[in-house]
């Protein structure tokens, strides 16, 4: 009987209860909080178009509803959050100032947005990511070129690979002063060109509450491939694994090809990047997760373990935003961190100095 109350009290909300007399679980608050921010119109705030709490309330809904249920609320979401009737106005969306989380609710929605409105809300996440991008590219790029150049030693350099403030710099004791110049003995060298010295593996948890990591990651991960000396790859994973690499050159196709909102499972995600690893030395995997396991936590462990052993350097980075990670499995956390796993939220104006440490194998932890 009582569960037939909550049941009731959960469906007609907050105002069948105004003494809050019913006594609910943290969960069954958690599933009431989702449904009075979708479903009570006086609710101050609630999932307004500019709300920037929509990609955390897909989230929630995720966790406690049923696909079926989260199906009705999403498409019901669509209708009171007026994206529709927004993106039917092409004159508003070029007004729009770039946002990520409204960039990463629309991918997240792009299954139940009306076909009309699909090109609209390609074009809004398309400008979202064009102005990041822009941002964040020359900072990137410096960053891992200065990284390659300084990680690398190659005594044997052609002419248009030598590094000349380094090269002078060793040979000063062989200046000739009869010639007015220094003859160099040693050549020191940026590395060969074409070459690809680094590897690095972006694996990005699909899950809802990583939407706007997500976004920033297909961004980083399409700079990152612009590098020649950089091998990049970026696997998406839930409960599949999908490899997204060969659509690097455009971030916003990339993001076009996330689902956003399955389960989570790491230790499948891990095992698939760790075929992929040819030298593990010169291997950088980036897990980007909130380490809400949920499929075998033990597996997780032994691949981590495996590709450690290996020499593959693993940083994992609990959110890839400008929020901070307010959720995350702390015990798992903990696990990777006494495993020596550099284990961390990070905002995305420190992504290009993480890997630029990364690379030139510095202590990730300071």
């Amino acid at each position: 009987m009582q569960e037939q109350e909550k049941r009731w009290r959960l469906v007609l909300g907050k105002k069948a209860d105004p003494q809050s007399e019913m006594e609910l679980t943290q969960t069954e608050q958690g599933m009431d909080d989702t449904l009075d921010a979708l479903y009570d119109s006086e609710r101050e705030g609630g999932l307004g178009a500019s709300s920037p709490n929509v990609h955390r309330w897909l989230s929630d809904i995720q966790r406690y509803f049923s696909t079926s249920t989260v199906q009705v609320l999403q498409k019901d979401a669509i209708d009171r959050l007026g994206i529709d009737e927004l993106l039917r106005a092409p004159e508003l969306v070029e007004q729009l100032e770039a946002n990520v989380n409204l960039a990463s609710t629309l991918i997240a929605l792009k299954a139940l947005i009306p076909t009309q409105s699909k090109e609209s809300a390609r074009k809004l996440v398309e400008k979202v990511v064009r102005e990041l991008e822009q941002k964040l590219q020359n900072p990137m790029r410096e960053a891992i070129s200065g990284a390659l150049s300084r990680s690398t030693r190659n005594r044997r350099p052609k002419w248009n690979e030598i590094d000349w403030h380094r090269t002078i710099k060793a040979n000063l004791k062989h200046y000739q002063s009869n010639y007015d110049s220094i003859i160099p003995e040693l050549l020191l060298g940026y590395g060969r060109k074409g070459q690809s010295l680094k590897h690095i593996i972006l694996l990005s948890d699909q899950s809802a509450s990583m939407a706007s990591s997500v976004v920033y990651a297909s961004i980083f991960g399409a700079i990152l491939a612009t590098l020649r000396a950089v091998k990049t790859q970026f696997i998406a994973f839930d409960t599949e694994v999908v490899n997204l690499s060969e659509w690097l050159d455009d971030p916003v196709d990339l993001l076009f090809g996330t689902q956003l909102g399955g389960g989570t499972d790491i230790g499948k995600a891990l095992a698939y990047s760790q075929q992929l690893v040819e030298y593990p030395n010169d291997t950088i995997l980036v897990l980007i997760s909130d380490l809400y396991e949920g499929g075998n936590i033990a597996l997780t462990y032994e691949v981590l373990q495996e590709l450690q052993a290996a020499g593959v350097t693993i940083i994992c980075l609990l959110a890839l935003n400008d929020e901070g990670a307010p959720s995350y499995d702390r015990q798992v956390a903990q696990v990777l961190s006494n495993m020596d796993i550099p284990t961390f939220a990070c905002t995305p104006d420190r992504f290009p100095d993480l890997m630029s440490a990364a690379i030139k194998r510095e202590d990730l932890q300071a």
